[in-house]
Order: C-alpha cells, then sequence, then structure tokens
C-alpha cells in the first residue's frame, strides 16, 4: 500500500510519460494484462489510457488493472491511469519514506 507522499512522488514521476496501452471497447481481458505485468517489470511504472468508445468507468478499470497485475493504482485522472510495480530485477524508482 503506497502512502500519499509516495503517490506524490510517483505522480510527479508518471507527468513526463506517454500511456503506452489502451484499454478500448473490449475493456480488459487477460492478453493485456499480461502485457501490462511484462512492461511494469521493465518499467515500474506506466500510463493506461481509456478510449472514448470504452463504456467502463476508467477509475473501476483502474482497479481491476491494478488487482490482476499486482501492482498500485498511483492515479487515475480523466482517462489516464497511473501503474506502479516495484521491478524484481530492473529496480529504478526510490520511493520516499
Amino acid at each position: 500500500m503506497l502512502t500519499g507522499k509516495q503517490k506524490r512522488h510517483l505522480r510527479a514521476l508518471a507527468h513526463h510519460l506517454k500511456p503506452i496501452f489502451q484499454v478500448g471497447k473490449g475493456s480488459t481481458n487477460d492478453h493485456l494484462i499480461r502485457h501490462i505485468e511484462e512492461a511494469l517489470e521493465v518499467r515500474e511504472l506506466i500510463k493506461v489510457s481509456v478510449l472514448n468508445n470504452c463504456m467502463d468507468d476508467p477509475r473501476e478499470i483502474g482497479a481491476e488493472l491494478a488487482e490482476r497485475s499486482g501492482a498500485e493504482l498511483a492515479q487515475v485522472i480523466g482517462k489516464t491511469i497511473v501503474l506502479y510495480k516495484e521491478s524484481r530485477d530492473n529496480k529504478q524508482i526510490v520511493l520516499p519514506r
């Protein structure tokens, strides 16, 4: 579980990132989750955008992606989701205490 200070730090780091995944009309699926898990292992912090043709709530999608991928939900703002998961092999981000 991330503290408020840690979430603020992650939001600041994610500000300049571009979304690398998009959730569309089909919503989430196992294929998307697997790719998100792989990207989180390499990058630790990613953005996911929810397209306009997706009828689900971005907050619900963010919670589902975080739960199924084992990540932490750092932020949902508009239709953009920020996910964080500490990497086992490629640790780059140092969180404040």
